[in-house]
């Protein structure tokens, strides 16, 4: 596997809106190298959670070449797409997305129910990554007997339990106040540093870009140099 995790050649989104033809990506040019935290910051409709949405297969672009770990997901059928998302991306999104009625590992083994492992080993990887996230002790809570912070934790064990090589994260501190911002970023550090995952963050908060190793500024639908050039 080589050391480019996303690569991205004119890449263009663009959606119809009634009679009107909206540009969320105009000819982006990308490259994520293997165990880089990248920051995605820019103001609202600037194309960042679009770029996400392609690099995690989760939508199609219009037109461009987008690679991601050395596969063209535009070019997969929506089988072999979702047992790929499944295997090698994981997702994290702001609002948590848990199911109410399943504990915190029953939510953590949602997508080991798509494989063909034993429900013991299932059960052994919810746990570990629990433990990694620092909830061992919360195992069979339900997300209403978890706090916000904890509940976040709770989603990024889901996203890394199949151990993917990248972690993809939609604002994922946009609803925590400021501790525990701070200590879900410190996770995805460390899982960036010690655990080697790739990772790309949209982010609104120049502090959780802080612990990004790269920041990159989106306006408009294209990629700049820096925030003073977007307006």
């Amino acid at each position: 596997m080589s050391d480019t995790v996303v690569a991205a050649t004119n890449l263009t989104k663009e959606f119809e809106r009634g009679q009107v033809k909206v540009v969320a990506l105009d000819n982006v040019e990308l490259e994520v190298r293997r165990g880089e935290f990248v920051a995605l910051m820019g103001p609202s409709g600037s194309g960042k959670s679009t770029l996400l949405h392609l690099i995690a297969g989760m939508d199609k672009p219009t037109q461009g070449r987008l690679t991601v770990l050395d596969e063209e997901p535009a070019n997969m059928s929506e089988r072999a797409l979702a047992r790929w998302r499944n295997h090698h991306i994981g997702f994290v999104f702001q609002s948590f997305n848990l199911i109410p009625v399943l504990t915190a590992q029953e939510n953590v083994d949602l997508p080991l129910k798509l494989t063909s492992l034993s429900r013991a080993r299932r059960r052994e990887m919810s746990t570990t990554a629990l433990k990694l996230v620092g909830l061992e002790d919360r195992l069979d809570h339900l997300p209403r007997q978890l706090s916000g912070g904890q509940e976040q934790r709770v989603a990024i064990a889901r996203a890394i339990v199949s151990d993917p090589a990248l972690l993809v994260c939609d604002e994922p501190t946009g609803d925590l106040d400021r501790d525990t911002s701070e200590s879900i970023l410190g996770l995805l550090q460390l899982l960036n540093t010690r655990q080697g995952k790739t990772i790309v963050i949209v982010t609104h908060d120049p502090r959780a870009a802080d612990h990004a190793s790269r920041r990159l500024y989106m306006d408009k639908g294209s990629l700049v140099e820096s925030p003073a050039t977007a307006h």
